[in-house]
């Protein structure tokens, strides 16, 4: 084989996106928090980006026309102040700068209403600070630390405590001891679930005595939340069952040998195999519903993270629904003129080469900003003026859409359209909802009509609650029942919808 080395003419056709077409993209998919964000990094990055200041009072909110006012009062009492000069006079033991103090705690009240006004300002120092710290989010408690709090009262041999110790900081998010803590499936002689505590036992660095393993656990599981410390679901929920519960028995039988039973609302098997009544099994079921199978749940959870709308829904005088949008959070953004100023002297090369390309960075992040808002505001007003009777009469009355539809309205790529509604919130007149909730797509009923996938749900949601308990209805009753109302479906399609709606099957649904 012989390789050659020669150069060759070829024609093709490529489509490379443009670093400002990038990001473009990149900030119109932003929400408006995330835009937030955005923006500071860019004028932290870029010192010839500013915010825009408003030129007269009347581009200014009413808070911050105050805010101008009340600072240019300040500054003019402060430079009357300024202008007064001080008086010496050792003869008089400097009377005049006495008078001169009294006078300035009658037109300094906040500053002078203390006969210590050093003591006063360091004290209004320390209660800012103290506001700040107040208002900073303290970190939750842990499971963790929780229970170590707890376990530290009990009185017992340093080799429990230790190892109690090593217990807790090694429970899981649900408060239960790890199944496998070595990462590795656990299973003991013929196939048997290994006991998590001999599997702890293993894997601590120290030897310790089954009996210290045991009496460390038992602590454990006297701690508050009840349930934590458990080796399974079963001794979960039998650790929270006291003396004095009510149908303490029946808990435990249900418990202990019934719970796939219960799972799988079989109460007449239950009846047949304990003898319990069906009445008492069903209060014991509803003692059941109080114990909790997840009792570390709840600590050190992130605090829910509150939404904030990029688009608002407002009805005009003529009931037209119009678009505004969210701009509180993110400023006007401007080109520095001092530097612009510069570019037009005279600096060196380097420095007007260096100022120029922040300038074109600057120009970019505006005009990307803007951009964004003017498709975000053309998608969404043609999304509700498609959508006035889901916003007049409800959930029930939304209209199947496609992004395809959109596009074609506004004039944008589908991709745009994607974009524009990824991870953004509207503000209805009945609630905040995603924007990508308008294109739920659909079918078609019996008449021939496009059918929104969510009326059919709210439709199903009906049926479900209007059956009869005793009764329920199956999967295919409910494809029947949906036939009468016009909505012709597959039985695998109610199926679906029915568990992505948390729907139970008609056996657990059925009421004895």
């Amino acid at each position: 084989m012989q390789l050659n080395i020669s150069q060759q003419m070829k024609m093709s056709q490529q489509m490379k996106l443009a670093p400002r077409m990038i990001q473009s993209m990149e900030i119109l998919q932003l929400p408006v928090m995330a835009l937030k964000e955005r923006i500071d990094q860019e004028l932290s990055e870029n010192i010839l980006l500013e915010q825009a200041v408003p030129d007269t009072a009347a581009d200014m909110s009413d808070s911050e026309l105050q805010f101008e006012r009340d600072r240019d009062r300040d500054d003019r009492e402060s430079a009357d102040f300024e202008r007064k000069e001080l008086v010496v006079d050792n003869d008089k033991n400097n009377e005049a700068d006495f008078e001169r103090l009294m006078e300035m705690s009658k037109e300094w009240p906040d500053h002078f209403s203390s006969t210590n006004p050093s003591a006063n300002r360091i004290d209004d120092l320390s209660s800012s600070k103290h506001d700040t710290i107040t208002n900073i989010e303290s970190r939750p408690e842990s499971l963790q630390e929780n229970l170590l709090e707890q376990f530290h009262f009990f009185n017992c041999s340093p080799a429990v405590r230790e190892f109690g110790e090593f217990l807790i900081q090694n429970l899981d998010d649900n408060g239960r001891l790890p199944v496998n803590p070595r990462g590795t499936p656990i299973v003991g002689q013929n196939g048997a679930p290994h006991d998590s505590l001999q599997e702890m036992i293993e894997v601590y660095s120290v030897r310790i005595s089954p009996d210290d393993a045991q009496t460390a656990l038992s602590l454990i599981q006297k701690l508050e939340p009840r349930g934590v410390g458990a080796r399974d679901l079963k001794e979960c929920l039998l650790l929270q069952i006291d003396d004095d519960t009510p149908y303490r028995d029946v808990l435990i039988a249900l418990i202990t040998s019934h719970l796939d039973d219960l799972y799988q609302n079989r109460l007449p098997v239950i009846e047949r195999k304990t003898g319990y009544s069906l009445d008492v099994i069903k209060e014991a079921c509803e003692q059941l519903k109080h114990l909790n199978p997840w009792p570390g749940r709840g600590f050190d959870a992130a605090p829910a993270q509150s939404i904030v709308p990029d688009v608002y829904i407002e009805k005009d005088d003529d009931g037209k629904y119009t678009i505004r949008l969210e701009r509180e959070y993110t400023p006007n953004l401007t080109i520095s003129r001092k530097y612009q100023e510069l570019l037009a002297g005279d600096a060196d090369a380097a420095t007007k080469e260096y100022v120029k390309r922040k300038i074109n960075a600057a120009r970019w992040i505006i005009d990307a900003v803007e951009q964004r808002y003017s498709t975000l505001k053309r998608v969404s007003q043609a999304i509700v003026d498609h959508q006035t009777e889901f916003l007049d009469k409800g959930p029930e009355y939304i209209v199947p859409l496609k992004m395809e539809q959109i596009a074609d309205v506004v004039g944008v790529h589908v991709t745009t359209v994607s974009r524009a509604v990824d991870d953004k919130y509207i503000q209805t007149p009945r609630s905040i909802i995603p924007l990508k909730r308008f294109f739920g797509g659909g079918t078609t009923n019996a008449e021939g009509e496009e059918v929104a996938w969510d009326v059919i749900r709210i439709k199903l949601r009906e049926i479900v609650d209007a059956e009869d308990k005793s009764r329920p209805l199956s999967d295919d009753a409910l494809v029947d029942e949906l036939a009468k109302h016009g909505y012709k479906l597959a039985r695998r399609t109610i199926t679906k919808y029915r568990k992505a709606m948390d729907i139970p099957s008609s056996r657990q649904r059925r009421e004895y």
